[in-house]
């Protein structure tokens, strides 16, 4: 194919947009990070990678807000940038959860698909996708269970499509380096994580806080991911136990579900396959943080047995204080908002871009007959990534059982592809 992909953007929320509740968003994404990075990538200047950019949701009256969001926050502050799209369902259509399925009947094979939405809705949009050989970029977690994400997996290979995950911690340039410094200090012994967002995130996410998906999925799911990329081929998760804090969610005014955890702490056992020896790790997340200096807290230790790694992701020296909102420290590591000194947007380099651009350049190259889907192994795809949602689908069940200890089974004893979970 000569022409580059359309693109459908399912979910119209913070990530993608920007815009939640009516107005833009609290958060470190106030311009989203999905939309804005798909426009960029329309441009001549980038290259023409994107084609038509169409946008679903669930409810059409948002597109007027989102329009003038955009319109306001983007192409009227960056030079050259166009943002227009094609909105499902119509502006006057309060509700349509069918809308995505009207979307996916106009896009044609080979195009790209993005979903951004609730965890529990995942499955579903992609299988759909998937099926008429769209290639898809799911936002983590892929889907809630570990048979899910199989099933997903299978259609893929089935079809011929790249099935990607939004793994964006993999190309924070701290995070690639610690990852290659970890594979040289021996066998794996002890590794914790702790990420957090403040209270008002729960306002965001009150529609599915506690009842379609949870904090460990939403905010875990990056450092296991991370912990399971630099493990791979050494080391393997075997045993879950899940535990959780709770009293501040269902209390705060923003109608969350009395269901909702604050904290959940995943604990888990691995196996160094070659020797038999142990490792412990422990994942930590929390949307019950007060406001600080930064939106997310976010670090991890590691420690192997012939050294120690420390990153403190939040923190990196670069902090900014003014009138309106105080102290602040900056990570444009991430998304750089700034424009460049030609007014145009400059984030190219940011991890947030970075991972969406490299699924974009891996399905150019595909409808180009330069490459198949199986060759992009190397990157967080459906297949690569089995091994953390199992975890996560551990943790919820021990969660859903009183913190019962879950093992994850695989094949064979030196296999790193798990394939079910089973009571202990």
């Amino acid at each position: 194919m000569d022409h580059p992909p359309d693109v459908l953007m399912i979910g119209t929320g913070e990530y993608t947009t920007g815009y939640v509740h009516g107005k833009q968003s609290a958060s470190d994404k106030k311009i989203g990070v999905v939309a804005l990075t798909m426009f960029d990538l329309q441009s001549p200047h980038r290259g023409s990678k994107i084609g038509k950019a169409k946008l679903a949701g669930t409810n059409g009256t948002k597109y007027p807000g989102i329009r003038e969001h955009f319109k306001k926050n983007i192409s009227e502050v960056y030079k050259d940038m166009k943002v227009d799209f094609e909105s499902f369902p119509g502006d006057t259509v309060s509700n349509d959860p069918n809308a995505f399925m009207t979307a996916l009947n106009t896009m044609k094979k080979g195009d790209i698909v993005t979903i951004f939405t609730p965890d529990d809705t995942h499955f579903t949009m992609a299988k759909e996708a998937i099926q008429r050989g769209l290639h898809v970029l799911l936002t983590k977690p892929p889907v809630k269970t570990l048979e899910e994400q199989k099933q997903l997996v299978e259609l893929a290979r089935k079809n011929g499509v790249l099935v990607y995950i939004e793994y964006h911690k993999r190309y924070d340039p701290m995070y690639s380096d610690a990852r290659e410094r970890i594979r040289q200090l021996g066998e794996f012994s002890f590794y914790t994580s702790y990420m957090s967002q403040p209270k008002f995130q729960l306002d965001t996410f009150k529609s599915w806080a506690g009842l379609s998906s949870d904090i460990s999925y939403y905010l875990n799911s990056h450092h296991i991911d991370f912990h399971c990329w630099a493990m791979e081929a050494n080391s393997k998760p075997v045993r879950v136990i899940a535990m959780k804090s709770t009293g501040i969610a269902p209390s705060l005014p923003y109608g969350v579900s009395d269901k909702c955890e604050d904290t959940i702490t995943l604990m888990v056992q691995w196996l160094n396959v070659k020797s038999g020896n142990l490792g412990t790790a422990s994942y930590t997340a929390s949307w019950v943080a007060p406001k600080a200096d930064v939106h997310s807290q976010q670090r991890f230790f590691y420690l192997g047995q012939k050294g120690e790694i420390n990153i403190d992701q939040a923190h990196r020296g670069y902090t900014l204080t003014t009138d309106s909102n105080g102290f602040a420290c900056m990570n444009p590591l991430y998304m750089k908002y700034t424009t460049d000194s030609k007014g145009r947007f400059s984030g190219q380099l940011g991890y947030g871009y970075r991972s969406l651009e490299l699924f974009v350049d891996a399905v150019n190259a595909i409808r180009r007959g330069e490459a198949k889907a199986e060759e992009f192994e190397y990157l967080p795809t459906a297949s690569s990534t089995l091994t953390a949602t199992a975890i996560l689908d551990a943790g919820r069940t021990s969660l859903d059982h009183n913190s019962k200890a879950i093992l994850i089974k695989y094949d064979s004893n030196d296999s790193f592809v798990p394939v079910s979970l089973q009571f202990e």
